[in-house]
């Protein structure tokens, strides 16, 4: 059965550092397209970060140069890396995997994690 576990959420001051992350199985971890989502309430789920399985990465406008997307093959773990954290990057932060590769179309992932919050207070 497919799973994510995310853990490394938490809460943090602006301009502060996080670490996401999101243990997956093995079988999809080589063969799936790996991404961080992120929501807040009352809006759309948005693509944060995604790495293919050749390792080619993407990410939205709004978080390059300040996150990185990387994973660990011995440990099938997926890591989202943020730095210089800003409060409107607060949300609740899921991990997701699929044979769709496409960060816009969050709607087309078929497996998720249960998400952890990330806080960033000014």
């Amino acid at each position: 059965q497919a799973q994510l576990v995310e853990s490394g959420g938490g809460s943090v001051q602006a301009g502060g550092s996080l670490r996401l992350s999101c243990a997956a199985s093995g079988y999809m971890y080589s063969l799936y397209c790996m991404g961080w989502f992120r929501q807040t309430p009352g809006k759309e789920r948005e693509g944060v970060a995604r790495i293919d399985s050749g390792g080619s990465t993407a990410y939205a406008d709004s978080v390059k140069g300040r996150f990185t997307i990387s994973k660990d093959n011995e440990k099938n773990t997926l890591y989202l890396q943020m730095n210089n954290l800003k409060p409107e990057d607060t949300a609740l932060y899921y991990c997701a995997a699929d044979r769709t590769c496409n960060l816009r179309r969050w709607r087309n992932w078929n497996y998720w994690g249960q998400g952890t919050q990330v806080t960033v207070s000014s």
